[in-house]
């Protein structure tokens, strides 16, 4: 059997490709089956991380964002074919494709021809229909529904959408109806987290001149109440703190950060991989139908090699649903180098954290992590995975939880 807690544990330190900070829960037949947490969550003083330990999650968000729009499709609320700009209450069109309507399914699986630039965020104050004010800059030369480029403020205009359809804040509509039933303690926005969850909220680092430099989320007292912060991780030297008091609810909930911003512990990703290992059902409430999870979980786009529509990341993304994609277990994604498993979910990357939340679809199995430090950057070739296109710190954690599922599967 293969020694996880070794493993791990050798993933941490201060040099080369180790991380300042480890938490794994892995699912075995439905069941936790075994967890890790190891280095620290704050520096100065030194904090450990541990089960009830958060961390701003990156794109793992998007899940849950995804999670609310299928609600909604549940209750007849929206459509996935619904053109994007009936729902925002202004024309959204690729000017280069007048005629293309862009719907919300395309929003969802990153084929909506959107681009980021330089941001995907906007102060309380402002609209995101500002995005589309500038000259197209926002827009690839690309058809609606043909291309997939993954792509942030799609994520933040499904939030806006989220807003406008219920006539709630998004993070509130977030609390009522997919944080609080899956028992998550998290939240987007910081100062109205509770007392006990900021206590264990962690920073995002990353090594720079030698030593641990904080990111993000180094709070050392809790933000006032309905406050969030300019948060993008390309345009840092604008960090500024707004007020909600005068956010209009539906005009721009890319405050919330909703492609990225979501601080879950490792406890809040055991939940939501309870759920997803039940296709959509927690501690017997179904939380997104079957037919809802199953939608998500399809592929609404695949990548054609002979004729190349998207952007693959290295072939980390050859296919994508709903706030979900696929890792082929003999792709360039393959998530284990010995076994040829495949793997459901999301990963995360933002400010140094490294996240995953996966599921090996057929089975009840399945894992999550965060990583909230590296001593490396990405454009460091120390970063590159040995095996796959994944990272390295990606590797370190997949491969040995993927060999401890298939060696303790039940062969019959």
């Amino acid at each position: 059997m293969i020694d996880l807690d070794s493993a791990f544990g050798a993933m941490i330190g201060d040099s080369g490709s180790k991380v300042l900070g480890l938490g794994v829960v892995v699912f075995k037949d439905g069941k936790q089956a075994y967890s890790f947490f190891g280095g620290r969550r704050r520096v100065n003083p030194d904090k450990p991380v541990n089960r009830d330990t958060l961390f701003r999650s990156a794109s793992l968000s998007k899940m849950f964002t995804a999670f609310a729009i299928m609600q909604l499709v549940e209750r007849g609320k929206l459509r996935l074919s619904d053109d994007v700009g009936d729902c925002l209450g202004f024309e959204l069109r690729n000017p280069r494709f007048p005629a293309t309507p862009i719907m919300i399914e395309m929003l969802a699986s990153h084929t909506s021809s959107l681009r980021d630039g330089s941001a995907y965020n906007l102060p309380p104050c402002r609209s995101v229909e500002e995005f589309f004010k500038a000259d197209g800059k926002h827009f690839a030369n690309t058809r609606p529904g043909k291309f997939f480029g993954y792509c942030n403020l799609n994520y933040g205009l499904l939030a806006t959408i989220i807003e406008r359809v219920t006539g709630k804040r998004f993070d509130v509509y977030q609390r009522e109806n997919i944080l609080d039933p899956l028992g998550i303690s998290g939240g987007y926005v910081v100062g109205n987290l509770s007392d006990s969850a900021f206590e264990n909220l962690g920073s995002l680092y990353q090594k720079q001149d030698g030593s641990w430099k904080a990111q993000i989320d180094d709070y050392a007292v809790k933000p006032r109440r309905d406050t969030v912060r300019d948060e993008n991780p390309y345009r840092a030297e604008t960090y500024a703190t707004y007020s909600l008091d005068r956010y209009v609810t539906g005009t721009n909930a890319t405050v919330f950060s909703p492609s990225g911003g979501l601080r879950v512990s490792f406890g809040d990703l055991s939940n939501c991989l309870d759920m997803l290992i039940n296709r959509g059902k927690f501690k017997g409430r179904q939380v997104i139908s079957e037919k809802s999870f199953d939608t998500m979980t399809a592929a609404h786009w695949l990548y054609d090699s002979e004729h190349p529509n998207g952007n693959t990341y290295g072939g980390v993304m050859e296919n994508y649903g709903l706030g979900t994609y696929r890792l082929g277990g003999e792709s360039r994604a393959r998530p284990c180098k010995d076994y040829a498993i495949d793997l459901i979910g999301h990963s995360g990357e933002a400010f140094g954290l490294i996240s995953g939340l996966y599921f090996v679809p057929g089975t009840r199995d399945g894992f999550a992590f965060m990583i909230n430090g590296r001593a490396i950057g990405l454009d460091d070739k120390g970063s590159c995975g040995e095996y796959s296109a994944n990272y390295i710190w990606e590797e370190g954690v997949m491969n040995p939880v993927c060999r401890y599922i298939e060696g303790t599967r039940d062969t019959g």
